[in-house]
């Protein structure tokens, strides 16, 4: 059920808990391949944002929906616990990274050894008796969390976009705009 699940997400369709937060990892994962390419420091910086926006949101919603779920269904706190450590740590220089730049002489090492960090973390997750092989096997609703975690996603990026810009093409109006817009009032 599960499997067809997730080739239904192929078509467009809601993906199960796992299959969005397995998606979520390969995102980074190739994020983080082209900022080990990388030259350019205006790239370099729009990756590693990229990167730690991302990790936020996924650590965000995996600690509001998805570990306790997993907690509750498994009783595994050892598992668990790991996580948000693992968690904890990457947050710490995620807002190292954020609070510098390339021209840092410790930058590209802190994304680097941020990379590590994660890959680590996914590894433990997505391994054979890791944290998403005994959610499978337990009794969690893995549709249901996903459609909790993609509606929190789509919240927590939201959010995002209205501290950084909306994307081209996202309906905002400029800054400009608005200030034309409430100058006519």
């Amino acid at each position: 059920m599960a499997r067809a699940k997730q080739k239904e997400s192929a078509g467009g369709r809601a993906q199960d808990a796992i299959a969005l937060l397995k998606a979520d990892h390969r995102q980074v994962e190739e994020w983080f391949e082209q900022f080990e390419k990388a030259r350019d420091s205006d790239r370099k910086q729009k990756l590693a944002t990229q990167i730690c926006n991302a990790l936020k949101v996924h650590t965000t919603i995996e600690e509001e929906i998805f570990y306790p779920a997993f907690l509750e269904a498994t009783d595994d706190t050892d598992l668990h616990h790991e996580a948000v450590v693992e968690h904890n740590g990457a947050k710490k220089l995620i807002a190292e990274i954020e609070g510098s730049s390339p021209d840092d002489d410790y930058f590209d090492a802190k994304v680097t050894v941020l990379s590590e960090m994660i890959k680590h973390h996914v590894k433990e997750e997505e391994q054979r008796d890791g944290l998403f092989s005994k959610a499978r096997d337990s009794d969690m609703d893995l549709d249901a969390l996903g459609e909790q975690l993609a509606a929190r996603k789509a919240e927590l990026e939201g959010d995002e976009e209205d501290v950084e810009g909306t994307p081209p093409g996202g309906g905002r109006k400029s800054r400009g705009e608005e200030g034309r817009l409430m100058k006519g009032r």
